[in-house]
């Protein structure tokens, strides 16, 4: 089975390459691959305002140990819960810098 997204022209190298496989396009079945890129699209989204690949370089690889702490993982968090677990985080996170600045809330 041959699962791809919904380009047109992975129909056509689907005919021309494996015409004997099963193809099937449809928006969630390929979430598998997607969701394992996840981590390197976040990065790249991060490196869209820098001009120099070495500074890009240098921002995140002294972000990527800090970055997960201020993304939990929400999928079985309540909007509550992920505010108080942020409070708990950005708390921890001004003991150690010594800062008092908080986010705002919205």
């Amino acid at each position: 089975m041959l699962v791809t997204d919904k380009l047109r022209s992975h129909g056509v190298a689907h005919r021309e390459l494996m015409s004997s496989a099963d193809h099937r396009s449809h928006k969630d079945l390929n979430n598998r691959a997607e969701n394992s890129h996840q981590p390197t699209r976040q990065r790249e989204r991060a490196t869209k305002g820098f001009r120099t690949v070495g500074r890009t370089q240098k921002f995140l690889s002294a972000s990527s140990q800090t970055s997960p702490h201020f993304r939990p993982r929400r999928h079985r968090m309540t909007a509550t819960g992920h505010r108080t677990e942020m409070r708990h985080r950005f708390g921890t996170r001004n003991e150690i810098t010594g800062t008092t600045a908080t986010p705002t809330e919205a």
